[in-house]
């Protein structure tokens, strides 16, 4: 029996790793993060999707038809059909509303008239209630312009099929958003926060003044200063209905929320911007008495730039939280993409056989690094054009956090505190000529239809190879990995993933011996995992798992003290991000009490 939970537990603490900082067990949810549909979006969208107007040929066709993705157009399709019942004088008053919508903005594409209803959405109390805002006073006015609507969409809930089959649909946007997208959060959430050295702040404390009547007293009151306590919470909403390569950004006090297509893969995409946001946010808000200290200069530099775009924000926090996640964008792309032409350029020097043709590589890869850092520039100057004046500075500092592993947290006050508003002056000027060769190479790469972005070729095909995996065909996930081991024999996520399918296929097996047999073929791949890692370096987070996988399997075979041992090893890494610290500390204690 106790070998049956030790075996369930190393299959359940399994996950394949997709980049070069997504370990295995990466838990979304303790970084803030939750993937799930959202019923008040699912609902007004299709209650959009409703409408209905007549072609020149009179043929009834939609009045919003935005381009979706491949299963947000499967799915449309079968909406369509389950709603073709609908009510039509419900039909009728849902397509004149939305008609007269997209009259008034004749220059709109579909695509921008759905953004604003997927916003008032959020204004709307829970599914299914859905009842209007309290307050409406502090409302944009393009959110004002289709709240009008959500009554159509309560009428919608209580006369149409959605509402019964709201859960089906539910489940198939999570079943979709379980492939790329979930593995993609992942692997962004891990690599954004292992360049800040980070963990994002998941609580946010503030203190309040409560007033209570005095005993005995008519006229006097108490006064306390009490401390509360609020989640913050950072919502990636997959919506079948959101247009395709679209991504729309909600911030409702301690909630983020960002709305796409489930298929998406959201690597390089604007959702990494909005988890910056909620990275940042509380960040610049604890370092409230240093930004004080500089807010007249950017204040006069702010003053200065609206000059030329009077529509920038005058608001000098949301400056600064701007310039600073465009800048942690940029350079930590930047960075990642350096980081890998490094590793392919050594793969292609170490095949080379004369020094002519490897001095030819390193020269190309010289080339490469020169065109990161001017694509760079020109995403920093479109940044300061946008208002992030302060996006170069950010951008600067960066460069001694990349070089000292310190925490943004913790390096953000003297950061702020070093800043010299006179050095601010010129900025685009000063990176005139590397914008000019960006721009060039931009132009050269549509001509081409290339990239400037290196995709990791050993991510991709993990990625292709967790599809075999939740297919549950071990056998050929197992081959595909081999197969790819044997153009990286030195990957240390390839041998993690095989350890990992060997022990999936392990608990399939009912014969002892050949399930010993399995584990000791996992066993074998993250030993090779910790052996890579005595000669080179790799991810922490990766080791950390590697060990407490293998520790799991000596608990498996009783062989405790070597189990212990490692899980010390596990421990003394430390609570990386990703890691398996929490599981080494609770397996070390169980191993404890148990003696």
């Amino acid at each position: 029996m106790k070998k049956s939970v030790i075996i369930a537990a190393l299959f359940a603490f399994s996950g394949i790793i997709f980049g070069q900082n997504v370990p295995t067990g990466f838990d979304l949810t303790n970084h803030g993060v939750r993937i799930e549909p959202d019923k008040r979006v699912m609902i007004v969208l299709a209650t959009l999707d409703a409408a209905r107007t007549t072609n020149a040929a009179g043929e009834s066709v939609p009045v919003i038809n935005s381009p979706l993705s491949a299963e947000g157009s499967r799915f449309r399709d079968q909406l369509r059909s389950d709603l073709a019942a609908l009510n039509p004088e419900l039909r009728d008053r849902i397509s004149s509303f939305v008609l007269r919508y997209k009259r008034s903005r004749p220059t709109a594409t579909d695509s921008e008239l759905v953004a604003p209803f997927i916003s008032m959405a959020y204004t709307l109390s829970a599914y299914p209630d859905l009842a209007d805002p309290v307050v409406t006073s502090d409302l944009p006015g393009s959110l004002l312009d289709v709240l009008d609507f959500a009554p159509l969409v309560r009428d919608f809930y209580r006369r149409s099929s959605f509402s019964g089959n709201s859960n089906d649909y539910a489940r198939s946007y999570l079943a979709v958003a379980d492939g790329r997208l979930r593995s993609s959060a992942r692997e962004m959430v891990s690599e954004l926060l292992t360049y800040l050295q980070t963990k994002p702040q998941l609580y946010f404390s503030e203190k309040i003044r409560t007033e209570t009547q005095k005993s005995g007293s008519k006229d006097g009151r108490i006064s306390n200063i009490v401390t509360r306590e609020r989640e913050r919470r950072f919502f990636i909403v997959p919506e079948m209905l959101a247009p395709a390569a679209t991504v729309n950004f909600v911030n409702i006090k301690d909630d983020y929320y960002v709305i796409l297509p489930p298929d998406t893969d959201i690597g390089f995409s604007e959702v990494r911007r909005g988890y910056l946001q909620f990275i940042i946010d509380p960040i610049i808000l604890s370092n409230s008495k240093e930004i004080g200290t500089i807010r007249e200069a950017v204040k006069k530099l702010l003053d200065e730039r609206r000059k030329t775009n009077p529509s920038i924000s005058p608001d000098i926090y949301l400056t600064i939280s701007r310039s600073l996640v465009a800048a942690i964008d940029s350079k930590q792309l930047e960075r990642e993409r350096i980081e890998i032409a490094t590793a392919q350029a050594r793969q292609k020097i170490a095949q080379m056989k004369t020094d002519d043709e490897r001095r030819a590589v390193s020269r190309e890869l010289d080339e490469q690094k020169r065109g990161f850092v001017d694509e760079t520039a020109l995403r920093l100057s479109e940044d300061y054009e946008k208002g992030a004046i302060l996006v170069f500075y950010f951008s600067e500092q960066l460069k001694g956090i990349e070089d000292s592993g310190f925490d943004i947290a913790a390096s953000m006050r003297e950061m702020l505190l070093s800043f010299d508003p006179a050095k601010e002056t010129g900025r685009l000027e000063q990176y005139a000529a590397a914008r000019s060769r960006a721009l060039a190479a931009r132009e050269g790469r549509k001509i081409t239809g290339t990239t400037a972005v290196i995709e990791n070729p050993i991510t991709s095909r993990l990625i292709e190879i967790q599809e075999t995996i939740n297919a549950k065909n071990y056998k050929q996930a197992e081959t595909d990995l081999k197969a790819l081991l044997e153009k990286n024999p030195g990957e240390a996520r390839i041998y993690y993933n095989i350890g990992r399918v060997a022990s999936l296929s392990a608990e399939n097996i009912a014969e002892d011996d050949k399930q010993k047999a399995k584990l000791l073929e996992a066993k074998v791949a993250y030993e090779n995992v910790l052996r890579i890692a005595t000669v080179q370096r790799i991810d922490s987070a990766l080791v950390s798992l590697s060990y407490v996988a293998l520790g799991k399997i000596y608990e498996y075979y009783n062989e405790n003290s070597y189990a212990l041992g490692i899980y010390e090893a596990a421990i003394k890494i430390g609570d990386v991000p990703g890691g398996a610290f929490n599981e080494a500390v609770a397996a070390k204690g169980r191993l404890i009490k148990n003696q």
